[in-house]
């Protein structure tokens, strides 16, 4: 079984469904995103709106890039769990990640941090665990990523 750990890594798809019963073995609760393999803003604003906690709920007409960062901060934070894991099966490839797919994975890669910090949370952390599935095909070796200090929004 693959182990569960926190912050931001890229996988391989064939990954998914053993994180995702290694959460659930943990009784950790897991979140699937799910875009159909469409990596545009609107597609992953739909995701998230349909799948993750959210607090302050989410417009369904205005998709701002801040205002879903804090939501899914606040959803996930009001989750009251110790530990968190967020799946992106169809993400499609990292590295190539560009435009709106790029700032949807620079939401989910700064997650973890602002979760994990004790000031931001008042001392109640969430170690947040979010997987990517990468476009490996060969089922090779996941990839971490440290979070990005250029905020592109």
């Amino acid at each position: 079984m693959p182990e569960i750990r926190g912050g931001f890594h890229e996988v391989p798809a064939a990954s998914v469904p053993e994180l995702l019963a290694e959460a659930a073995r943990r009784d950790v609760p897991a979140f699937t995103l799910s875009t159909g393999g469409r990596t545009d803003k609107e597609a992953f604003f739909r995701a998230v709106r349909e799948t993750l906690p959210l607090d302050p709920p989410l417009s369904a007409t205005r998709h701002v890039w801040d205002a879903l960062a804090d939501s899914v901060w606040g959803g996930l934070h009001g989750l009251e769990a110790p530990r968190v894991v967020v799946v992106w099966p169809d993400a499609g490839p990292v590295a190539e990640a560009h435009g709106d797919h790029a700032i949807a994975l620079d939401v989910l890669r700064d997650l973890p941090t602002s979760l994990a910090d004790a000031r931001c949370t008042a001392g109640r952390r969430t170690a947040l665990s979010v997987y990517v599935a990468s476009a490996h095909r060969d089922g090779g070796p996941s990839r971490s990523a440290p979070p990005r200090t250029a905020d592109p929004r």
